[in-house]
């Protein structure tokens, strides 16, 4: 089966498999954001090697919401895996910008990753609207 890039990118990162995937262009750009800092990392291989360190446990997506767009696709989800005996999760988006059948940007916004003391934290009541 060929799948495109957005679907072999998708499905690398539950299977922890990123670091081989085919899915970006040699020229692709990474455009990061995550707690406290931006940065942008240029070419597929020091891609896949940045996000190998990202998705480096097979997880699951607890929630997954793909949206295309005129020049790729939105995706946004929340991942969950056990590192060390410990269940973690994070939330992420990416517009992913698609052309000749691969990934030539990933513009990511990324919340961190959440231990299970940090996540129950997260669950206690408070005065801030809940997500929907």
């Amino acid at each position: 089966m060929n799948l495109n890039p957005v679907d072999r990118f998708v499905q690398a990162i539950e299977r922890a498999e990123v670091a081989g995937t085919d899915a970006f262009a040699d020229d692709a750009v990474l455009d990061a954001t995550v707690p406290n800092w931006r940065f942008v990392v240029r070419g597929s291989n020091a891609i896949c090697h940045e996000l190998a360190k990202w998705y480096d446990h097979a997880g699951r997506f607890e929630a997954l919401r793909r949206t295309p767009l005129p020049d790729g696709e939105l995706i946004e989800y929340t991942l969950s895996w056990i590192e060390e005996d410990v269940l973690h999760k994070s939330h992420q988006a990416h517009h992913l910008t698609v052309a000749d059948g691969q990934i030539i940007a990933d513009t990511v916004w990324c919340g961190g990753r959440w231990p299970a003391p940090l996540l129950a934290e997260m669950e206690r009541p408070n005065d801030v609207v809940p997500a929907p």
